[in-house]
């Protein structure tokens, strides 16, 4: 009997492939075949951060099944969002009669992201096992379910809009404190793809009940309120590259494709070639002495919020790692980043355009991080125990907020002043305190220890993931 055969298949944005990624290897280490289906651009993205490699380990087959040029006018706000939704589900139908037409080599599970409740149902009408991977909190799935009873209690209305600016409410007392105006759908900036997420977002409560599993990229311990109210959801987190060769309970006919010696230099998913000479700077640098700041793959900063984060960052004095990527910068800001740099010192700081950032959050000298708290990021550091300076911009990074600051408490959030900008002096005070104040820190690395136990031997979060892989194999 051949491999079984896996379809995959994530949102094409940085943020989802990653943990997806990270879920496909141990698939693979599992003895799985997998077909891992993104679009045209994300494809190139990771083909280039490989070399060209069209395969991972020989298990993990990339292929393209949405050419963005199948959108319309890029210039139309969400235009590629519905195409996403219009186009791809077609392509991922012929894609699995194609693969089942034969005996061998057949699609037997669907394993799609939480943005594609249409995957659900297809699979459901082609008689496959079928799970959604929500990349995100649980309490994101849980916003979701909760869209009926917001409406009810007058907090949002039947569009999705705020009926109340800025409204405060919480579904139990450990997860989040959310925000009317910063709920995933309000805090996307223009009205179009707000309506088309929460549009997405009510389709996929009705979806969700086709799916055979609902796993997630968390812990009992991070999301226990989440988890109790929805307990239909199973955490299999955290997803690190650096666990998945921990899964050593192998099926007595599988062969191991991925050594159990191997580490990758480069994070298998990436849209950006990592630079590995923040390492060696790192190793240079005092115990828990360095301000890391990334804001993920998408953020982009105008001139003067940039000038304040980097006058910030001179001002406290610290040594820092900058992550600035090149295609968030202009000619203005280059010569500002040039001399700035010149001026400090490269001891002082460094900045690359990309960052292995599981390895560097991991690493002795940093001592926090300034980030826009996506999920990947948020779980990474609280995996590392390194407290966090939250400056979150759109969808569920609200909400990742409120988990560091309000229930975690292994972090501190920045305000904004009137224009909208963070000014170096509110950086550069809540950068001293975060690092200054030793109870974020011991809070951080007890936080810590219980998420990584999830993923040991006896953890929760391993056996979800036994359970899940055997359930998967089973007729």
């Amino acid at each position: 009997m051949g491999k079984l055969h896996i379809l995959m298949i994530p949102y094409p944005v940085q943020g989802h492939v990653i943990p997806f990624m990270q879920l496909a290897q141990s698939l693979a280490k599992y003895g799985f075949k997998i077909t891992f289906a993104i679009s045209e651009s994300s494809h190139m993205c990771i083909l280039n951060s490989l070399s060209g490699k069209n395969s991972l380990h020989d298990q993990i087959h990339l292929i393209s099944v949405l050419d963005e040029s199948e959108s319309g006018d890029k210039n139309v706000p969400g235009s590629i969002f519905e195409a996403i939704f219009k186009v791809m589900p077609r392509k991922i139908e012929k894609l699995i009669q194609e693969n089942n037409t034969s005996e061998v080599d057949q699609i037997s599970c669907v394993i799609a992201d939480l943005c594609f409740g249409w995957a659900m149902e297809l699979a459901e009408k082609m008689r496959i096992k079928r799970a959604t991977f929500i990349t995100a909190a649980a309490a994101n799935l849980l916003l979701g379910f909760n869209i009926p009873e917001l409406i009810d209690d007058g907090i949002i209305d039947n569009d999705g809009t705020p009926a109340i600016k800025d409204r405060m409410f919480q579904f139990e007392p450990t997860m989040p404190i959310m925000n009317s105006s910063d709920l995933v759908w309000t805090s996307m900036g223009n009205l179009t793809m707000q309506k088309l997420i929460f549009d997405m977002m009510v389709h996929n409560n009705k979806a969700m009940k086709s799916a055979d599993w609902l796993i997630c990229n968390s812990t009992y311990d991070l999301e226990p309120g989440a988890f109790k109210l929805a307990p239909e959801i199973v955490p299999i987190g955290p997803l690190l590259f650096s666990n998945y060769l921990e899964l050593s309970t192998l099926p007595p006919e599988a062969e191991p494709s991925i050594s159990s010696k191997e580490s990758p230099n480069s994070q298998a998913g990436s849209f950006l070639p990592e630079d590995f000479t923040c390492l060696n700077w790192l190793d240079q640098q005092p115990l828990c002495s360095v301000v890391y700041v990334a804001f993920g793959s998408t953020t982009i900063f105008n001139e003067a919020q940039f000038q304040e984060l980097s006058l910030g960052l001179e001002l406290s004095n610290k040594p820092f790692l900058w992550v600035v990527r090149t295609n968030a910068t202009n000619a203005k800001i280059n010569i500002f980043l040039k001399s700035f740099v010149d001026r400090i010192g490269r001891q002082k700081g460094k900045i690359v355009s990309w960052a292995p950032q599981q390895k560097v959050l991991s690493h002795p000298s940093v001592g926090c991080f300034v980030s826009h708290c996506g999920w990947n990021s948020t779980i990474e550091a609280i995996s590392n125990g390194v407290p966090i300076l939250c400056w979150p911009y759109f969808a569920d990074q609200f909400m990742n907020k409120s988990y560091i600051c309000d229930i975690w408490k292994v972090g501190l959030g920045l305000q904004k002043v009137d224009n909208e900008i963070i000014s170096c002096g509110e950086i550069k005070d809540k950068m001293e305190h975060l690092l200054g104040n030793d109870a974020f820190k011991k809070r951080a690395l007890k936080l810590k220890e219980m998420t990584m136990n999830s993923v040991k031997e006896g953890g929760r979060s391993r056996q979800n993931l036994i359970n899940f892989f055997e359930w998967i194999k089973s007729s």
